[in-house]
């Protein structure tokens, strides 16, 4: 079993307390492959002052079998630190914390048991992200960190996946998250800390084979430095220092010598080199190969390490919240235009949902979170016109859930997707996805009222939708129209009929009084 290796760095400024501080404190947390990182920090004028940082080793990916099923070893280190975490983030208040999940907790098929498990212990909600997600985080966290006036490459190696961005201030261009990080190679190149020279081999071309699809679109964006980041490149980094191979910058010359290096050896736990450490010596060789690999991929000439990367960006994006400016809402405009949805129809859609949240949100004790969700949800449902009117609410749903939404986590995306799928017809409960984020009746809640706010705007008139008050209680709603108008609306009125049926299915009861007289007349 590993254990857990612990780095904790506070500066002399960090006092974590319970007392009101004049600047909020923020934590972003990092459920990486290999390591779990915490750092802390508050904002102060706009800027991020990081207070304290924790690593522990965990090597997650390790206990991914060729099934990817987590081992319960693997799952067992991951849930100690998460209790050793939730100690030092007891004064945190949830909205201050943001916990993110990477590689081995997106591709493991029992995740859903790792964060059931969590939650007895972590009382923080763990988001797990897209590779994309994650390159796009890892990108914010250089370009915040330190400006460069040009165009730059980000690449940063995990455990078990190695993420690339192109970007330009702090706008990504291109993103991308290969499956090949330092754990996993090391498990299947170097096992047991064998090294040869054909290990190496085999390793580097993988990598390169893992990087061939991306390769052209890279290229031809271009770049003007590569930059890397996090404890496999810097671990180099500090190698070839260390050698007095350079004073700065990384070359593929270097990169080849520190294979040759190795080489020497027979097992990595004869290494004893300037700059590496006793836990990254079985991981040096499968790091150092996919780093070759993206030299020669790439053609890079050099690369330069910006001590930076996701959970920095973490932080800058919550920074960012905390002061209205959310990219979830810049994604879902950018939707908007890019499959030209009905913007009027939406607007509609969007204020008559918001208008019914607002009449039901401390009944259902919903969060503004939950509202914006919602929101989101009713702007972009009409999203599958751009296939086919045929089915709108399948062709919507599948483009949410397979679209690169920057901001969104993966349940995000998945809500989203769910809300837009059921937000007609019928609703089956049997293909409503388990969440960790959410529970069902949340989730019912928000489908319900998308729903009714969609009914109600089916003339697609500014004028149409009349005021109307809505009451709540667990799984049951009343809603009640103005008696001449629903009189007025008799096709309306039977969508409402069925709409109480549809939801009956999914033991939910909607009233709505003078609905069976408006009929019978």
């Amino acid at each position: 079993m590993t254990t857990p290796l612990i780095v904790s760095e506070t500066s002399a400024a960090a006092s974590i307390s319970t007392e009101p501080a004049a600047a909020p404190y923020i934590a972003a947390v990092d459920l990486g492959s290999n390591s779990f990182h915490m750092v802390i920090a508050r904002i102060v004028e706009g800027d991020i002052q990081l207070l304290h940082r924790e690593k522990q080793k965990v090597q997650l990916a390790e206990g991914l079998n060729e099934d990817l099923v987590l081992s319960e070893e693997a799952i067992e280190r991951g849930l100690n630190v998460l209790a050793q975490f939730a100690d030092t983030l007891q004064p945190f208040a949830p909205q201050s914390v943001r916990v993110i999940a990477t590689y081995t907790l997106r591709r493991a098929k029992n995740s859903a048991t790792f964060l059931r498990r969590a939650k007895t212990l972590f009382p923080f909600p763990i988001e797990v992200i897209s590779g994309q997600e994650e390159a796009r985080f890892i990108y914010q966290g250089v370009a915040h960190f330190e400006h460069f006036a040009g165009r730059r490459l980000v690449m940063d190696i995990g455990g078990g996946s190695t993420e690339f961005a192109i970007g330009e201030g702090s706008q990504p261009l291109r993103l991308s998250s290969r499956n090949m990080g330092c754990v996993s190679y090391a498990k299947s190149h170097f096992a047991a800390g064998k090294i040869s020279g054909k290990r190496f081999e085999r390793a580097i071309i993988q990598a390169e084979q893992e990087l061939e699809p991306i390769v052209s679109s890279f290229k031809t964006a271009g770049w003007q430095q590569a930059v890397g980041t996090s404890g496999t490149i810097k671990t180099i980094r500090d190698i070839v220092q260390g050698f007095g191979w350079s004073q700065g910058a990384i070359e593929l010359p270097m990169l080849l010598a520190l294979k040759d290096n190795l080489i020497q050896h027979e097992n990595s736990a004869q290494l004893d080199l300037p700059g590496l450490t006793d836990d990254r010596k079985l991981l040096i060789c499968s790091g150092l190969a996919i780093l070759i690999a993206a030299f020669r991929m790439l053609q890079l000439d050099q690369m330069v390490y910006i001590d930076a990367a996701l959970r920095e960006g973490v932080l800058y994006e919550m920074s960012d919240r905390l002061q209205h400016l959310d990219i979830r809402e810049h994604t879902i405009q950018s939707l908007v235009r890019r499959y030209d949805i009905d913007q009027a129809q939406a607007a509609r859609v969007q204020h008559t949902a918001l208008l019914l949240f607002s009449q039901v949100r401390q009944p259902w004790q919903l969060t503004d979170e939950d509202a914006l969700l919602l929101g989101f949800a009713a702007t972009i449902y009409e999203i599958g016109l751009h296939i086919n009117s045929s089915g709108v609410q399948k062709h919507s749903a599948y483009i949410i859930q397979h679209a690169n939404l920057p901001g969104f986590n993966q349940e995000q995306q998945l809500l989203l997707a769910c809300l837009v799928r059921f937000h007609r017809r019928k609703i089956r409960a049997d293909e409503i996805p388990m969440f960790s984020l959410y529970q069902i009746p949340q989730v019912i809640n928000l489908l319900v009222l998308l729903r009714l706010a969609v009914l109600l705007n089916q003339k697609r008139r500014d004028d149409f939708v009349p005021e109307l008050t809505l009451s709540a209680a667990s799984q049951q709603l009343q809603l009640v129209l103005p008696t001449e108008w629903l009189t007025q609306q008799s096709l309306l009125s039977a969508d409402l009929l069925l709409e109480q049926k549809a939801l009956k299915k999914i033991a939910f009861r909607l009233e709505c009084p003078g609905l069976a007289d408006t009929l019978s007349a």
